[in-house]
């Protein structure tokens, strides 16, 4: 391959030296540079707020699928100083999710996941996350409570206290935090007994 020199005026010059590019090959070249480049660039710029492997993390967040608060979940968590010092879990209905006899397996990945950040992150609390107007209460529980929003809270609250309950009893020591979000974003806390 060969590099010719351009005037800068024909249909081969460029804007990087006046070299003319006329292979795939250097095209591949040139690709293969500014792809490294993206991945490297993320490694450098916020290498400041990186999470670290093996580090302790604050805690174990469980919270819905529901995508409509996705982002006011990590809003939730950046606003208490949380960013990127916990690890996350999402279970359709979150505690109901956990606890739920028709998705077993989902509250074996549960207990797992709670093992795991225990042992390799060194988590001291896990917050349990339900919301409101939430499907999987729907399908699980066969009736909609989020008509009555008293309801609502009630049938929330007794499943985030079993679950935090049932953390507590398994984990001695563990720190458990139950919250309820609502479609706003906005998160009251639930107090582990009634």
């Amino acid at each position: 391959m060969q590099y010719r020199q351009s005037s800068g005026t024909g249909l081969g010059s460029t804007c990087c030296g006046s070299l003319r590019h006329d292979s795939r090959r250097t095209f591949l070249k040139i690709a293969t540079l500014g792809a490294g480049a993206a991945v490297m660039a993320p490694l450098t710029v916020g290498a400041a707020h990186a999470a670290q492997p093996g580090g302790e993390v604050d805690a174990l967040l469980l919270s819905c699928m529901d995508y409509r608060l996705i982002d006011d979940i990590g809003r939730y968590m950046d606003g208490r100083g949380l960013t990127n010092r916990y690890d996350h879990v999402i279970l359709a209905g979150a505690s109901l999710g956990a606890l739920t006899d028709q998705k077993k397996a989902w509250g074996e990945a549960f207990w797992d996941h709670v093992a795991v950040a225990k042992q390799l992150h060194r988590i001291k609390r896990v917050m349990v996350m339900d919301h409101r107007d939430c499907g999987a209460y729907r399908v699980f529980l066969k009736t909609d409570v989020a008509a009555d929003p008293k309801k609502e809270t009630a049938a929330h609250a007794e499943q985030l206290r079993a679950l935090g309950a049932a953390i507590k009893a398994r984990n001695p020591g563990m720190e458990v935090e139950l919250l309820l979000m609502a479609l706003d974003g906005s998160v009251e806390s639930i107090a582990e007994s009634a």
